[in-house]
């Protein structure tokens, strides 16, 4: 008994050792789920348009206004010659009244009648629509990101345009408005399919390892409990008390997951497998199935953007 005790506290002391000096990478190593802001437009008509979210800040993410020396390219007539250049063009050359910023990314909306921004979204923005036929600009006011996917409606059944020739840029007099409609049906599949696909990487991973059967059914359950627990409570954290709160509680969640998995594994796996694993093997297993995740995670988020 008393061996014992002592190896399950080196496996405590070890896990935590790990984790500090690994910190950077552990923090993120599961298919955590990213902040998006979608925008659908009802009643929207079939006229070539293309739709922006202009940042209160300067930038986000990958992100960012361009300088004015890098927006001289924008300038020369040679530049921009597919429509949406020319709609790039035309947006970097907007400006909005309450000083808010264009980042450099743009979407045709007259056909798909959404704007998905799935990646490092402004906290606070505004949405612009941009008619090159028209050379018509229109804006909404300023709407905040209120949950980790915020989901926005912009009724435009009754939105008239301009009629006849309109000076070039001018604002169209009514102001888009928005309304919250968050999306319960899609975030609840998308958790799902994060945790889905998050056991079955570390139970690749098992496999790697040599586990079996009850080990397998074992390892099953401690990832159901933990990613359930960690993705309900980031989505809760985020919708709640938003994205610094998230990034906190994200950075506090991912550290105790990896040192309970880890600690679970030291202790009660030699209660359901007949093969001895030693607290090195266990502690090695956690580490690489957290890794390997992470990466998986990454890549499917750039093929399934606004699930991870």
């Amino acid at each position: 008994m008393m061996k014992s005790n002592v190896r399950r506290g080196l496996c405590i002391l070890i896990v935590t050792v790990l984790l500090t000096g690994l910190l950077p990478t552990t923090a993120r190593a599961d298919m955590g789920p990213k902040p998006s802001i979608r925008v659908t437009f009802e009643g929207m008509g079939e006229e070539l348009c293309y739709a922006t979210l202009l940042s209160r800040e300067e930038s986000t993410g990958p992100y960012s206004a361009l300088s004015p020396r890098e927006m001289s390219p924008y300038g020369s007539p040679s530049y921009a010659t597919e429509p949406e250049d020319l709609a790039n063009r035309a947006f970097t050359y907007y400006e909005d009244a309450d000083g808010f910023y264009f980042l450099q990314i743009l979407w045709q909306v007259n056909e798909t009648k959404e704007l998905a921004w799935t990646y490092y979204p402004p906290s606070e923005f505004k949405i612009l629509l941009y008619y090159p036929q028209r050379d018509l600009f229109v804006s909404s006011g300023s709407y905040e990101r209120y949950a980790f996917d915020s989901y926005y409606t912009v009724d435009m059944t009754d939105f008239s345009l301009p009629q006849g020739d309109a000076q070039p840029g001018l604002l169209a007099a009514e102001e888009l408005r928005a309304e919250t409609s968050y999306d319960y049906t899609w975030e609840v599949l998308s958790l799902l399919a994060r945790i889905g696909l998050t056991i079955l990487v570390e139970l690749a991973v098992a496999l790697l390892f040599g586990f079996r059967k009850k080990e397998l059914v074992f390892l099953a359950w401690v990832n159901v409990g933990t990613q359930v627990v960690l993705n309900v409570l980031l989505n809760v954290i985020n919708y709640m008390a938003g994205q610094l709160a998230f990034m906190a509680g994200y950075m506090l969640l991912e550290i105790l997951v990896f040192i309970l998995e880890a600690v679970l594994y030291c202790t009660l796996m030699e209660k359901v497998t007949r093969q001895p694993r030693s607290g090195w093997y266990c502690i090695g297993y956690a580490l690489v199935a957290n890794v390997a995740s992470y990466i998986t995670g990454y890549e499917l988020a750039r093929l399934i953007p606004g699930i991870f």
